[in-house]
Protein backbone atom coordinates (compact mmCIF):
# COMPACT_ATOMS: atom_id res chain seq x y z
CA UNK A 1 0.00 0.00 0.00
CA UNK A 2 1.06 3.66 -1.02
CA UNK A 3 0.13 6.57 1.75
CA UNK A 4 0.43 9.61 1.73
CA UNK A 5 -1.20 12.15 4.63
CA UNK A 6 -1.08 15.63 4.84
CA UNK A 7 1.23 16.58 2.39
CA UNK A 8 2.11 19.80 1.35
CA UNK A 9 4.31 21.34 -1.32
CA UNK A 10 5.97 25.12 -0.89
CA UNK A 11 7.46 26.38 -4.75
CA UNK A 12 9.56 29.77 -4.08
CA UNK A 13 7.26 31.89 -1.93
CA UNK A 14 4.17 29.92 -3.37
CA UNK A 15 2.17 26.82 -1.24
CA UNK A 16 0.94 25.04 -4.12
CA UNK A 17 -1.13 22.87 -1.80
CA UNK A 18 -1.79 21.44 1.80
CA UNK A 19 -3.02 18.94 4.10
CA UNK A 20 -3.57 16.17 0.55
CA UNK A 21 -4.11 13.25 2.24
CA UNK A 22 -5.15 9.42 -0.23
CA UNK A 23 -4.15 5.71 -0.47
CA UNK A 24 -3.62 3.38 -2.66
CA UNK A 25 -4.03 -0.14 -2.62
CA UNK A 26 -3.01 -3.22 -5.12
CA UNK A 27 -5.53 -3.08 -7.90
CA UNK A 28 -6.03 0.72 -7.04
CA UNK A 29 -5.63 3.30 -9.54
CA UNK A 30 -5.73 7.48 -8.10
CA UNK A 31 -6.59 9.78 -11.03
CA UNK A 32 -5.29 13.66 -10.04
CA UNK A 33 -6.55 16.07 -11.73
CA UNK A 34 -6.43 20.38 -11.43
CA UNK A 35 -5.57 23.54 -13.32
CA UNK A 36 -2.29 23.66 -15.03
CA UNK A 37 0.23 25.05 -11.98
CA UNK A 38 -1.68 23.59 -9.34
CA UNK A 39 1.27 21.41 -8.39
CA UNK A 40 0.11 17.68 -9.85
CA UNK A 41 3.44 17.08 -10.96
CA UNK A 42 5.09 18.37 -8.01
CA UNK A 43 2.97 15.93 -6.31
CA UNK A 44 4.03 13.15 -8.36
CA UNK A 45 7.89 14.12 -8.11
CA UNK A 46 7.61 14.04 -4.11
CA UNK A 47 6.03 11.17 -3.98
CA UNK A 48 8.66 9.42 -6.47
CA UNK A 49 11.56 11.29 -3.99
CA UNK A 50 12.77 13.44 -6.97
CA UNK A 51 11.15 16.98 -5.25
CA UNK A 52 10.97 18.07 -1.15
CA UNK A 53 7.96 17.72 0.77
CA UNK A 54 6.86 21.12 2.95
CA UNK A 55 5.65 18.85 5.23
CA UNK A 56 3.70 15.62 5.46
CA UNK A 57 4.25 11.83 5.15
CA UNK A 58 4.65 8.94 2.32
CA UNK A 59 4.55 5.53 3.41
CA UNK A 60 4.95 2.19 1.31
CA UNK A 61 4.19 -1.00 2.84
CA UNK A 62 3.38 0.87 6.43
CA UNK A 63 7.07 2.18 6.33
CA UNK A 64 8.01 5.83 5.61
CA UNK A 65 9.87 5.81 2.32
CA UNK A 66 13.06 6.89 3.86
CA UNK A 67 13.12 3.50 5.73
CA UNK A 68 12.63 1.36 3.02
CA UNK A 69 14.22 3.60 -0.06
CA UNK A 70 15.89 0.69 -1.86
CA UNK A 71 12.53 -1.53 -1.35
CA UNK A 72 10.59 1.56 -2.72
CA UNK A 73 12.27 2.33 -5.28
CA UNK A 74 12.46 -0.97 -6.74
CA UNK A 75 8.50 -1.16 -6.64
CA UNK A 76 8.45 1.88 -8.39
CA UNK A 77 8.35 3.16 -11.71
CA UNK A 78 8.20 6.92 -12.93
CA UNK A 79 7.61 8.25 -16.46
CA UNK A 80 7.74 11.83 -16.71
CA UNK A 81 6.31 14.25 -18.98
CA UNK A 82 9.05 14.60 -20.87
CA UNK A 83 9.65 10.73 -20.93
CA UNK A 84 13.49 11.02 -20.95
CA UNK A 85 14.20 10.04 -24.25
CA UNK A 86 17.72 10.29 -25.81
CA UNK A 87 17.35 11.43 -29.22
CA UNK A 88 20.57 9.56 -30.75
CA UNK A 89 19.22 6.20 -29.48
CA UNK A 90 16.58 3.92 -31.29
CA UNK A 91 14.03 3.65 -29.92
CA UNK A 92 15.32 -0.06 -28.76
CA UNK A 93 18.32 0.88 -27.20
CA UNK A 94 16.29 3.60 -25.26
CA UNK A 95 14.06 0.84 -23.81
CA UNK A 96 17.12 -1.52 -23.06
CA UNK A 97 18.97 1.52 -21.86
CA UNK A 98 16.12 2.05 -19.70
CA UNK A 99 16.03 -1.36 -17.83
CA UNK A 100 19.47 -1.20 -17.29
CA UNK A 101 19.59 1.93 -15.66
CA UNK A 102 16.45 0.45 -13.89
CA UNK A 103 18.85 -2.64 -12.85
CA UNK A 104 17.44 -4.96 -14.82
CA UNK A 105 18.51 -7.05 -18.28
CA UNK A 106 16.19 -6.88 -20.78
CA UNK A 107 16.31 -9.26 -23.89
CA UNK A 108 15.53 -7.69 -27.45
CA UNK A 109 12.55 -10.19 -28.03
CA UNK A 110 10.90 -8.59 -25.06
CA UNK A 111 12.00 -4.95 -26.33
CA UNK A 112 10.73 -5.95 -29.75
CA UNK A 113 7.29 -7.02 -28.28
CA UNK A 114 6.75 -4.24 -25.82
CA UNK A 115 7.39 -1.56 -28.74
CA UNK A 116 5.50 -2.84 -31.50
CA UNK A 117 2.86 -3.68 -28.79
CA UNK A 118 2.48 0.17 -28.39
CA UNK A 119 2.44 0.91 -32.34
CA UNK A 120 6.14 1.06 -33.34
CA UNK A 121 6.64 -2.01 -35.15
CA UNK A 122 9.14 -0.66 -37.94
CA UNK A 123 10.26 1.55 -36.44
CA UNK A 124 12.41 -0.11 -33.12
CA UNK A 125 15.58 0.38 -35.37
CA UNK A 126 15.62 4.13 -35.77
CA UNK A 127 17.03 6.72 -33.77
CA UNK A 128 14.44 8.55 -31.87
CA UNK A 129 15.36 11.79 -33.26
CA UNK A 130 13.61 10.80 -36.77
CA UNK A 131 10.27 9.92 -34.95
CA UNK A 132 7.31 11.91 -33.87
CA UNK A 133 6.34 13.82 -30.31
CA UNK A 134 3.60 10.74 -30.30
CA UNK A 135 5.63 8.03 -31.31
CA UNK A 136 8.69 9.16 -28.56
CA UNK A 137 5.95 9.14 -26.14
CA UNK A 138 5.11 5.81 -27.01
CA UNK A 139 8.88 4.35 -26.50
CA UNK A 140 8.67 5.74 -23.02
CA UNK A 141 5.48 3.93 -22.07
CA UNK A 142 6.59 0.94 -23.82
CA UNK A 143 8.79 0.72 -20.72
CA UNK A 144 5.62 -0.26 -18.64
CA UNK A 145 5.59 -3.52 -20.58
CA UNK A 146 9.16 -4.45 -19.47
CA UNK A 147 8.53 -3.42 -16.03
CA UNK A 148 8.14 -5.14 -12.44
CA UNK A 149 7.51 -2.36 -10.56
CA UNK A 150 3.92 -2.27 -8.24
CA UNK A 151 3.61 1.33 -8.60
CA UNK A 152 3.33 3.09 -11.95
CA UNK A 153 3.42 6.98 -11.31
CA UNK A 154 2.46 8.32 -14.97
CA UNK A 155 2.89 12.67 -15.44
CA UNK A 156 0.48 13.08 -18.34
CA UNK A 157 0.62 9.33 -19.83
CA UNK A 158 -2.11 10.28 -23.25
CA UNK A 159 -0.56 13.29 -23.90
CA UNK A 160 0.62 12.98 -27.94
CA UNK A 161 -1.50 9.86 -28.41
CA UNK A 162 -3.95 9.03 -31.11
CA UNK A 163 -7.22 7.61 -30.03
CA UNK A 164 -6.00 3.86 -30.60
CA UNK A 165 -3.04 4.20 -28.34
CA UNK A 166 -4.89 6.07 -25.72
CA UNK A 167 -7.15 2.86 -25.88
CA UNK A 168 -3.73 0.53 -26.16
CA UNK A 169 -2.73 2.06 -22.73
CA UNK A 170 -5.91 1.95 -21.01
CA UNK A 171 -5.35 -1.72 -21.40
CA UNK A 172 -2.41 -1.89 -19.96
CA UNK A 173 -3.11 -0.20 -17.28
CA UNK A 174 -5.79 -2.36 -16.73
CA UNK A 175 -3.69 -5.07 -17.08
CA UNK A 176 -1.41 -4.16 -14.52
CA UNK A 177 -4.18 -3.37 -12.13
CA UNK A 178 -5.73 -6.55 -12.69
CA UNK A 179 -2.09 -8.28 -11.73
CA UNK A 180 -2.34 -6.23 -8.36
CA UNK A 181 -0.43 -3.18 -9.68
CA UNK A 182 -0.78 0.49 -9.13
CA UNK A 183 -1.54 3.80 -11.02
CA UNK A 184 -1.06 7.25 -9.85
CA UNK A 185 -1.43 9.77 -12.86
CA UNK A 186 -2.39 12.90 -13.99
CA UNK A 187 -4.28 13.45 -17.49
CA UNK A 188 -6.02 16.75 -18.92
CA UNK A 189 -8.35 13.56 -20.62
CA UNK A 190 -11.74 11.57 -19.00
CA UNK A 191 -10.30 8.31 -18.72
CA UNK A 192 -11.71 4.86 -17.30
CA UNK A 193 -10.13 2.51 -15.57
CA UNK A 194 -12.70 0.39 -13.86
CA UNK A 195 -14.10 0.80 -10.49
CA UNK A 196 -11.02 0.49 -8.39
CA UNK A 197 -10.28 3.65 -8.35
CA UNK A 198 -11.09 7.23 -8.19
CA UNK A 199 -10.21 10.96 -8.93
CA UNK A 200 -8.30 13.72 -6.48
CA UNK A 201 -8.30 17.37 -7.21
CA UNK A 202 -5.81 19.81 -6.28
CA UNK A 203 -6.60 23.63 -5.82
CA UNK A 204 -10.30 25.30 -6.98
Amino acid sequence: MLTVANLACVRGERRLFEDVSFSLEQGQWLHLEGENGAGKTSLLRIVCGLLHKESGEICWAGRPVAESDDEYRADLLYLGHAGAIKEELTALENLRIAAALGGRKLDETAAFAALRRLGLKGREDLPARFLSQGQKRRVALARLLTSRAKLWVLDEPFVALDVRAVDELCSIIAEHLRGGGMALFTSHQAVNLGAAGRKLRLGP
